[in-house]
């Protein structure tokens, strides 16, 4: 057996679980997948979240990679980590680089089971901060220059590809380059905000091919995260696993201990379980959605096309938000069979949970200086805003 069809079985521990900390965020990116913001004040305490890490220790989880929100605002961020890596649990996490000074960034460098990375969407202010918000693209270069400084090696900068910065990609490799920092590329889904933004901002057909041709000749030095298997039809197979790695070999926990197949599909039609209720093994290793995305897929109407093992019908998160079937063609299908199907699409689901900023932050991020020790408490232990106790 191949390992991509032993991984397609599924494995009894996820290689990575992406694990939302919270909500909170200082910035309110447009495409946010978890259209984060608010902070939820049921989301899980200290104390639960070293539970769970105690899990993932127990069940050899290589490593967690974190996200939000902004999870350096939760006031136990720096207490976690240190927690997890203790417990031989890795993590990469990832940020806007609003707390990451230089005495975070020296912190950093002290360790070997951290990674980072650093949140661009465009290799530009311009247009970057169109979609992140004024001023988020200094407060970005200025992290990465923190955690050079320090001596933090290979950090990455993690970019959403989009209609607006695929002819940047050049440009995000150089910035890469000067930093010491690994260029990352993700795709693109119309998962939370991304939902209400995407036919403006996925990418067209046209830079779907000037993305193919980039990576097959750059994508050696690029991680993509398996996020770009759909372009395989183009030709030959991208680097990496190539398959949906939904409930398989990934999953993930959000803030307030749901746990859902995919971080791109946060939708009641994709939670397994709970850690509170259940615990994370007993979701990942009994439930029945779990068991059955395990189950042998059939491919659908995609079966019959001559490009089903290099693409193998594309993103399931793409698929159902934009209305289409799981066993169909994927919306960006670069043979051209999504944007048929979406012509007879009259609704789709809508992501579920909205955490935004009340009062339109979305034109910009909050104005926030560093004026706190990373690991010094919150105001209030109940207080919901995200950036209690900080100067504005």
């Amino acid at each position: 057996m191949k390992l991509v069809e032993h991984f397609a079985t599924g494995l009894d521990a996820p290689i990575c679980l992406t694990w939302e900390l919270t909500y909170a965020c200082n910035l309110a990116c447009l495409h946010c997948l978890s259209s984060s913001g608010r902070r939820d004040p049921r989301e899980l305490s200290t104390e639960e979240c070293k539970t769970v890490i105690d899990e993932l220790q127990r069940m050899q989880v290589f490593y967690v990679n974190i996200g939000g929100g902004e999870p350096t605002v939760r006031s136990d961020f720096w207490e976690l980590v240190d927690y997890a890596t203790a417990h031989q649990v890795g993590v990469k996490f990832s940020t806007n680089g609003v707390r990451i000074d230089a005495a975070a960034a020296r912190r950093l460098a002290a360790s070997d089971y951290v990674d980072v990375q650093i949140s661009l969407d465009g290799a530009t202010a311009e247009v970057n901060d169109a979609v992140r918000g004024a001023g988020s693209f200094d407060m970005a270069l200025a992290a990465l220059q923190h955690l050079a400084d320090a001596g933090f090696r290979d950090a990455k900068i993690s970019v959403v590809c989009t209609r607006q910065n695929i002819g940047q990609l050049d440009l995000f490799k150089e910035l890469a380059d000067r930093y010491g920092a690994t260029l990352r590329l993700t795709r693109l889904r119309p998962s939370g905000r991304g939902a209400d933004v995407w036919d403006e901002m996925h990418p067209t057909m046209a830079q779907q091919r000037e993305l193919y041709d980039w990576l097959v000749a750059h994508g050696e030095g690029v991680l993509t995260g398996d996020s770009f298997f759909h372009l395989s039809a183009f030709g030959s197979a991208l680097p990496g696993l190539n398959l949906c790695g939904a409930g398989r070999v990934v999953c993930l926990i959000d803030p307030v201990g749901d746990v859902y197949a995919c971080p791109f599909a946060i939708h009641d039609a994709f939670l397994a379980g709970n850690v509170r209720t259940a615990g994370f093994q007993e979701v990942w290793q009994r439930s029945e959605l779990f068991a059955e995305l395990r189950e042998p897929q059939s491919g659908g109407a995609c079966s019959s096309c001559q490009h089903y093992d290099a693409c193998q019908g594309g993103c399931m998160a793409a698929k159902f938000f934009t209305g289409l079937p799981l066993d169909g063609p994927d919306p960006e299908c670069v043979q051209g069979y999504g944007e048929l199907a979406l012509a007879s699409v009259t609704s789709a689901p809508k992501p579920t949970g909205d955490h935004s900023h009340r009062g339109g932050v979305r034109g910009g991020p909050v104005p926030v200086s560093i004026g706190r020790h990373p690991e010094s408490r919150p105001v209030s232990a109940c207080e919901e805003n995200p950036l209690a106790g900080l100067t504005v």
